[in-house]
């Protein structure tokens, strides 16, 4: 129990650890600046005509309007399971960790233009918003979810999280250091909500059947498999291995998304006593 009860605030712990070295080696060491812009090139040249519509559509999904709508069934689903507790947490963390990520954009503002970039990476793009709030929403859906329900939910999440933060870099809008410091951002709020719902509201049951953690892993490789049939796996394992950064990075963000969403969903249910 007191491993679950401090998880929240180790997450949070590791959250500000990363944000911050992130934010260092993004803005102020040049080798570091190199190897993200390297990452990015490997991003933009996945872009493509007959992608570039789904991809922004994708992106988009995190603009203020469709971000509100999400955030408002976040809110409802909570409410109607009478988890008001919850309900307060996820409206804050709409509201917070966007503030946040402004903040944080205009505070450390600076030029990151690449020469061969169509379109210029704006000074004021570390961390990303639309990546901030993509994981926003998918640790709130988490947070509210029941738990039959929270094992699915968190797969989706990761999936839309780690979606939205690559679609932003193959638009050639963020560089990856931008999108791992959204997650981070959305992180640390969430996981210092987690540990204040912990002290304020009764416990949740655990509901773990043998089963659910193999769907989820069978739904995850059913996933990536779809996505690798769906392109000619020999120009897959070329384009990879002729850019191995471009593959460190996409996993990077792919496993810190992982890591997110399973903390958070491990530390949502603490103990047993009654809920919905």
């Amino acid at each position: 129990m007191s491993v679950r009860r401090n998880l929240p605030l180790l997450a949070a712990l590791a959250c500000l650890l990363g944000l911050i070295v992130v934010g260092v080696l993004a803005l102020l060491v040049p080798a570091a600046h190199e190897r993200d812009a390297a990452m990015l090139h490997g991003f933009v040249g996945l872009d493509r005509p007959g992608v570039r519509f789904e991809t922004n559509v994708l992106a988009d999904l995190c603009d203020t309007l469709p971000y509100a709508c999400a955030g408002l069934v976040c809110v409802g689903v909570a409410l109607a399971r009478g988890r008001s507790w919850r309900a307060l947490a996820t409206a804050f963390l709409l509201v917070v960790t966007g503030a946040t990520t402004q903040v944080l954009k205009h505070l450390l503002a600076q030029p990151r233009a690449e020469h061969w970039m169509a379109r210029h990476v704006a000074d004021t793009s570390w961390p990303s918003g639309h990546s901030t709030a993509a994981m926003t929403l998918a640790l709130c859906a988490v947070l509210v979810a029941p738990p039959m329900l929270r094992t699915a939910t968190a797969l989706l999440g990761v999936a839309f999280a780690v979606g939205v933060g690559y679609a932003v870099l193959v638009l050639g809008w963020h560089f990856p250091s931008d999108v791992l410091g959204g997650f981070l951002v959305a992180g640390l709020w969430t996981s210092l909500a987690v540990a204040v719902l912990h002290r304020v509201e009764a416990p949740e049951p655990a509901w773990r059947p043998a089963w659910q953690p193999l769907a989820g892993l069978g739904l995850g490789v059913a996933a990536v498999a779809a996505a690798v049939l769906s392109a000619r796996t020999d120009t897959v394992a070329v384009y990879a291995l002729e850019r191995p950064t471009f593959v460190a990075g996409a996993l990077t963000i792919a496993l810190l998304g992982v890591a997110l969403v399973m903390a958070i969903s491990a530390a949502s249910a603490p103990g047993a006593r009654g809920a919905r």
